[in-house]
Parts: C-alpha cells; sequence; structure tokens
C-alpha cells in the first residue's frame, strides 16, 4: 500500500519531533497529502467543575488560538518539503478525535509519537498512541521518541 494521505498528530512536545520528521519523510516519498492534527485534551477538564462555563470557554478560546498559532507555523515549515499539508484543532479525547479525523480524510497512514519511557511511565505515556493502534482500523506508525529525551526526575 502507497499511503496517498498521511495523518500526523500533533502535540509541540519534543518528543513528537522523530514522528514529525518521518510523517514528512514518508509524504515526500510517496508525494502524499499530509494532514497534521492537534487535540486539545477536554477529558482534563472535569478538574475544573468550579469554573462558570464562560470562563473554561474563554481558556479554551485561548488554547486553541495558541494551538492554531503552532499548527500554523508547522504547516509553514512543512510545506518546504511536502507539496499539499493542512491542520486540524480538536477538542476532546485525543484518540477519538485522531481516529474520527483519520476517517473523515480517508488518511491511508496514522504516524505518532510517543515518550521514550520505559516501566511505569511508558505505560502512562503512550496511553493514547496505544489507543489510537487499537481502534484506528487502517495502519499506525509508531514513532518512538529517543529514552531520556523530554523526561524530567
Amino acid at each position: 500500500m502507497i499511503p496517498k494521505k498521511i495523518l500526523f498528530c500533533a502535540d509541540f512536545s519534543e518528543n513528537s519531533e522523530p514522528a514529525r520528521e518521518l510523517a514528512v519523510d514518508y509524504a515526500k516519498t510517496f508525494g502524499a497529502h499530509l494532514l497534521i492534527i492537534h487535540v486539545i485534551d477536554s477529558t482534563s477538564f472535569s478538574t475544573y467543575e468550579g469554573w462558570i462555563g464562560e470562563e473554561l470557554n474563554e481558556v479554551l478560546d485561548r488554547m486553541k488560538e495558541s494551538a492554531t498559532v503552532r499548527l500554523e507555523s508547522l504547516r509553514a515549515e512543512c510545506s518546504q518539503t511536502v507539496g499539499s499539508v493542512e491542520t486540524y484543532c480538536r477538542v476532546g479525547s485525543p484518540a477519538s478525535e485522531i481516529i474520527a479525523l483519520a476517517v473523515e480524510k480517508s488518511a491511508d497512514l496514522i504516524v505518532v509519537g510517543t515518550h521514550g519511557r520505559t516501566g511505569v511511565k511508558g505505560l502512562v505515556m503512550g496511553s493514547i498512541a496505544r489507543s489510537v493502534l487499537r481502534t484506528a482500523h487502517r495502519p499506525v506508525l509508531i514513532m518512538e521518541a529517543p529514552s531520556g529525551k523530554g523526561e524530567s526526575s
């Protein structure tokens, strides 16, 4: 299978850089359309139960604005190598939103990064990548960041 549409999942971390590089290389090599998604994880919003809806919406709007600026920067950078790049910012459960976009846009391949961690930290930190892999029903390429990158003691 030669992918025509590749979906890269961006979390803007240093750990996702190897996955971005791989997605760009694949898109360039195969002449594929590159889709980039960033998901603002709304599953953590229950932590802010005391906030009035309007306050939470303000915070969410700022998060979306910031993500959109970063996605545009990523799009501009990737467009230097890949002919066709589109970006998407969604709010929700990251794995669910990634899968939904893959289905909507008929992505042939999903590229997602994971943290280069082992043991218990690795079990926790790779949950989105594992969930995408389990539910995507299409090829998923998981690129692990080198061990120690972005880890705090």
